[in-house]
């Protein structure tokens, strides 16, 4: 992978001024010091996506979603840091510095590039061969599934014709040797009888990934044969676990959720539909690395299966992976019809958004399936059925959503709450938690309590942040009383130690702070850092008493951790203390007169 040093990333950086580049992708209006415009990253009718081309960052009040003008590439095409430093070089017309690889590394770009060019001109083929006399049988099917011209163009549907060797030979006429094409996945190579193609009397589906680039194909046999479908294998370019398809298309959907499918011709069928947010596993089990790959771009996945026992496996098998994953999943039942690409032809565009709108919570889905397990007739089986809820019910860490699930599973199957309650509560202790359904009552105030306590002083902390680079002027009135050390929280405590660096040197860049954090969240978190507002604040006199009342309450959080963690040993420790206490007793006497205008 190509390096680039920090001051290369910097020109790059202060190059592409953010408004610009991110005009070109969503429609900004100015308003005061900032550029609003709806949020790309989530679905909203009200404008919060907002742009500073002071700091050179965006932020959205709605999402979160927030970073810098690199971080918005990797957000919104799903670039790598680097593919996104040399997109926006490439833009500003700035060289970067050849990167030397290795010969062995070298060599392995070659044929990873030489494999994906040839999936490129396969696709092409397969493509130009649907078009022609010998794939008018194809064209039949694909017509008479009820696909238009623009779909079928726009998925880049195509035929692989019934001679097993005509892919082979054309692509060895484009130039591509027997090494590439074998490691492609698109013929064996036979030493006896030379090459045949992976493909024949097919209906073909290339498979993109996120980047729009062809790393496969999916074929459907044209009249009887085995097996019906068949997948490209497994190559250095198409891992199955970890590609979607239709992801390409459904990640610039502005739908706030993605519809996850079973098959290629129910994503095409939604997104002819109108339905631009459906994705498919490619002929395998539903994987973390799906979910994990999901997670970029929405929080919510409805599972739109087929409505068969294999829909139903694939449901349940697909829910506690999108769970682990942090996504919440619904489930849009398509009975009395077999799929999504069924039920849109009988019932309409109108008919399946009912069904969205009606997607039953996963969770009762897992219990209503569960049902089917005992015969609820029966004494003996009802008690056992309840007892295995309970048992799901004790999954969730949070007691407040516990006693929700309890409070619907109560209702659904009308039984008693606090007998439902005390099942669970009963079934938690046998499996070793009777102290946490001790504190349940109790528990989830204070809970509450402390969360609340803690996102005050992460709110205060986050404001202090938000005013030193809007205003860098406040560093030489904070910095006699904080430092960055009295930010507690391990990500503001990078950030101030950057941020306090900057002030020093006279030089605010908050978008370069970005560039200290690889992970996505934390570039994200670190932008929320940057845009904290104070509500409720209007005249100079309340925003200097907030100002005042803001240091306080970090230096004495900061005081009451740095006393809590104290080694007694520590003479040094001891004696910051006892300074710090004298400083803050300074403090309360002392009156602010703040720079206007201040935040």
């Amino acid at each position: 992978m190509p390096y680039y040093s920090d001051e290369q990333i910097e020109e790059v950086r202060a190059a592409n001024d953010i408004v610009d580049v991110i005009s070109a992708y969503v429609p900004l209006k100015k308003k005061g010091s900032a550029y609003m415009g709806l949020c790309p990253f989530h679905n909203e009718k009200t404008p919060s996506f907002s742009v500073s081309q002071g700091k050179q960052m965006y932020y959205c009040f709605g999402c979160g979603a927030g970073g810098n003008v690199f971080t918005f590439l990797m957000q919104y095409e799903n670039d790598s840091f680097v593919e996104a430093v040399e997109s926006l070089a490439d833009r500003a017309g700035i060289a970067l510095p050849k990167q030397e690889l290795s010969a062995r590394a070298r060599q392995e770009a070659d044929r990873r590039m030489r494999i994906l060019e040839a999936n490129k001109a396969a696709g092409k083929y397969f493509y130009a061969q649907l078009r022609m006399e010998q794939g008018q049988e194809c064209m039949a099917y694909f017509k008479k599934r009820g696909l238009s011209q623009d779909t079928m163009k726009k998925f880049g549907l195509g035929f692989a014709n019934g001679t097993s060797n005509d892919l082979y030979l054309y692509l060895r006429n484009e130039g591509y040797g027997d090494d590439i094409l074998k490691d492609s996945g698109l013929v064996t190579i036979d030493g006896r009888r030379g090459g045949r193609d992976k493909f024949w009397n097919r209906a073909m589906f290339p498979i993109m990934d996120v980047n729009n680039r062809v790393i496969g194909f999916g074929g459907r046999v044209m009249g009887e044969g085995e097996p019906k479908y068949l997948n490209s294998p497994e190559t250095i370019i198409f891992d199955k676990s970890r590609n979607l398809y239709g992801l390409n298309l459904a990640k610039s959907s502005r739908r706030p959720y993605i519809l996850l499918c079973e098959g290629y011709m129910d994503v095409i069928a939604l997104h002819q539909a109108g339905f631009d947010n459906a994705v498919a596993s490619l002929g395998t089990s539903f994987t973390q690395g799906h979910a994990a790959l999901l997670k970029r771009y929405t929080k919510e996945v409805y599972c739109t299966f087929d409505s068969d026992s294999a829909g139903v496996r694939a449901a349940l098998r697909a829910i506690p992976l999108l769970k682990e994953a942090g996504i919440s999943a619904r489930i849009v039942k398509m009975d009395p019809y077999k799929d999504p690409d069924e039920f849109i032809k009988a019932e309409g565009t109108g008919g399946y958004q009912e069904r969205i709108d009606q997607a039953q919570n996963s969770f009762l889905f897992e219990v209503e399936m569960l049902e089917r397990d005992y015969d609820l007739k029966d004494p003996t089986e009802k008690t056992a059925f309840y007892h295995a809820v309970a048992e799901k019910i004790l999954g969730f860490g949070e007691a407040l959503e516990r006693e929700n699930y309890i409070e619907a599973v109560a209702q659904k199957y009308q039984t008693g709450f606090e007998n439902l309650r005390k099942m669970v509560q009963s079934v938690g202790m046998k499996a070793g938690a009777a102290r946490e359904a001790k504190k349940w009552k109790s528990g989830v105030q204070e809970n509450k309590n402390k969360k609340k306590k803690g996102d005050g002083m992460r709110q205060s902390q986050k404001l202090m942040l938000t005013w030193l680079i809007e205003d860098p002027r406040l560093f030489a009135i904070i910095e006699p009383f904080i430092g960055p050390e009295d930010f507690t929280e391990e990500l503001y405590h990078k950030v101030a130690e950057a941020v306090f660096i900057q002030c020093r040197q006279g030089k605010m860049n908050p978008a370069q702070v970005i560039n200290l954090f690889t992970d996505d969240g934390e570039q994200q978190e670190v932008a929320s850092l940057f845009h904290a507002q104070l509500k409720e604040v209007a005249t100079q006199p309340e925003k200097e008493k907030a100002f005042k009342e803001t240091i306080l309450r970090i230096k004495e959080n900061s005081m009451g951790w740095r006393s809590k963690h104290l080694d007694p040993a520590d003479l040094a420790g001891l004696q910051k203390l006892v300074a710090d206490k004298k400083s803050l007793q300074q403090l309360y006497q002392m009156d602010f007169s703040l720079p206007e205008p201040l935040i």
